[in-house]
């Protein structure tokens, strides 16, 4: 049964990413870190593909002309059991701090939309990725699986995470408050692309999303998102259009409670900080009690979700059988 009596502070990430380094990611990581840590907060969520930033390459032009980027991209992108990933753990066990990490994992050739939640005493409880990257996203990052929908039991209650677009998934969103969430992390890259021509890739849609997400599920959400700064126009924009394309700013950090109250005083788009939250789980059961959809509020009568949360495995040893003997090969031979 879920405890409703925790009490801590969050903070989440607003800032632009060290752009296809990974050793810089770390370093800067580790100063946000140890920023909220001295800010009084117990955990810290970061943006989506944090490390080594979001591919704003995929974007802007053809696949001729990304092919540039993409080398650089994998080179920079973490493996969890990795030097660079345990840098980040040692940190949280250091400063005391648990850390919702977004970073772009790299297994083997192939890429992943990942996070990881890393506790306060430095153990990386669980990495899980994005189930279904969104549009252009697919022509470099592989998919998740069920076993990625996920509510883990945390220091903090029951934690789970998505990124971006997934929180416009309803299936995906009933699944996770099925499994009793109580502080969830919406990860975010910057709102900045195609910014005053393409609405739903702005702000306003997104923002939004991430506070229906904690008003539909009755959950506290911490909402990072990165920006885009000069280093980052100035890598992935080479013409007056892709920098109109790609603006600077797009910064939206947030974070909702459960009745989908703002809680944090937001921080100009274009400045990198940090915003925090007094979190008190009393406030979910108040919530719960109006509307609990997976709860006193569902028609299970009417709806229900089938929901396979199994990780598929890529491949299925299976013995081959047992070569038949000589006399039952003649036996065959004979009743045929």
């Amino acid at each position: 049964m879920s405890d409703y009596t925790h009490t801590f502070r969050a903070a989440a990430v607003q800032a632009e990413p060290v752009w296809n380094d990974a050793e810089g990611g770390v370093e800067k990581t580790i100063a946000l870190m140890t920023e909220a840590a001295r800010g009084g907060a117990d955990i810290v969520a970061f943006p989506e593909v944090w490390i080594p930033g979001y591919p704003w390459f995929l974007w802007l032009d053809s696949v001729a002309w990304q092919s540039q980027f993409v080398v650089p991209y994998l080179q920079n992108s973490l493996d969890p059991s990795g030097p660079l990933h345990a840098r980040i753990e040692k940190a949280a066990r250091d400063l005391g701090i648990a850390v919702s990490l977004g970073f772009s994992e790299r297994d083997r050739g192939s890429a992943y939309i990942a996070q990881s939640f890393i506790g306060r005493d430095g153990v990386t409880r669980t990495v899980r990725r994005k189930l279904k990257p969104t549009h252009v996203e697919r022509t470099l990052f592989g998919e998740g699986d069920g076993s990625d929908i996920q509510v883990i039991d945390t220091d903090f209650g029951r934690t789970g995470a998505l990124h971006c677009w997934e929180h416009l998934q309803p299936l995906a969103k009933y699944a996770m408050f099925s499994q009793g969430e109580q502080l969830h992390v919406a990860a975010w890259p910057s709102f900045s692309i195609f910014e005053g021509a393409v609405h739903a890739l702005g702000p306003e849609v997104n923002v939004g999303a991430a506070r229906q997400y904690a008003v539909e599920g009755q959950v506290f959400v911490l909402s990072p998102t990165a920006l885009v700064g000069e280093a980052g126009q100035a890598l992935f924009a080479d013409s007056d259009l892709k920098k109109q394309f790609l603006a600077l700013g797009g910064g939206h950090a947030r974070i909702f409670g459960p009745d989908g109250r703002s809680l944090a005083e937001p921080i100009p788009p274009t400045d990198e900080g940090l915003v925090f939250a007094d979190i008190d789980y009393a406030a979910i059961l108040a919530a719960k009690n109006a509307a609990d959809p997976v709860g006193h509020y569902s028609r299970p009568d009417v709806f229900r979700l089938y929901f396979d949360g199994s990780r598929k495995a890529k491949v299925v040893d299976r013995p081959l059988s047992p070569p038949a003997s000589a006399e039952s090969e003649l036996a065959e031979l004979v009743d045929g």
